[in-house]
C-alpha cells in the first residue's frame, strides 16, 4: 500500500491505496505532509489526491476513482447506501436503517457509519441524528460542521 498526504483546509487527510483502488482517506492528528506524490505513487491514488482538491475547492461533487473498503456484508450495505445520500444533503441513522429493511438496526447502522475508512467520499459526515443535530465523526464534530458548511456554500 503507498500513502500519500492531502493538506485540507481543515487538517491533513492519508490517503492509503494500491495499483487497483484507494483504500483509506482519514484525518491525521498532524501538522506535517509526510507523504508526498513520487514515482512509486500509483494513479489511483494520485487521481484521489486531485479528486479531494476539486472537492475543498469547490469543484467536486462526485467522486470517480476506484475504492475498496473492508467490511462485512451489513457495513458494506451501510456504507453503500451512504453513496445515494446528495451532496450538500443529509440523512439520519434511522433513514439509514429504514432504506436497508432494517429499522432496529438504528445503532448498528452507527457503528458501520463509524467504521467508515474513506472520510468524505464515503459521506458519513452527512449523517446527522434525528433531532437534527451533529452526531459522532471520527474526523471530529468540528470537521462534520466544516464539511456540511462547505457543500451547502458549494451546492448547485
Amino acid at each position: 500500500m503507498n500513502k500519500l498526504d492531502y493538506k485540507s483546509p481543515i487538517g491533513i487527510i492519508e490517503i492509503v491505496g494500491s495499483q487497483d483502488a484507494v483504500h483509506s482517506i482519514l484525518f491525521v492528528e498532524r501538522d506535517e505532509v509526510i507523504n508526498v506524490i513520487g514515482d512509486e505513487t500509483p494513479k489511483i491514488v494520485v487521481d484521489c489526491f486531485h479528486q479531494l482538491d476539486e472537492y475543498f475547492k469547490g469543484g467536486r461533487h462526485v467522486f470517480t476513482f476506484p475504492y475498496h473498503c473492508e467490511g462485512t456484508a451489513f457495513q458494506q450495505t451501510v456504507w453503500d447506501v451512504l453513496t445515494t445520500i446528495p451532496y450538500a444533503e443529509t440523512g439520519s441513522y434511522k433513514d439509514i436503517a429504514v432504506s436497508i429493511n432494517n429499522e432496529k438496526a438504528v445503532r448498528a447502522v452507527g457503528t458501520a457509519n463509524g467504521k467508515n475508512k474513506l472520510s468524505i467520499v464515503i459521506p458519513c459526515h452527512r449523517i446527522i441524528g434525528a433531532n437534527g443535530n451533529l452526531t459522532g465523526y471520527a474526523g471530529g464534530l468540528w470537521r462534520k460542521e466544516w464539511l456540511l458548511q462547505h457543500e451547502k456554500t458549494f451546492k448547485k
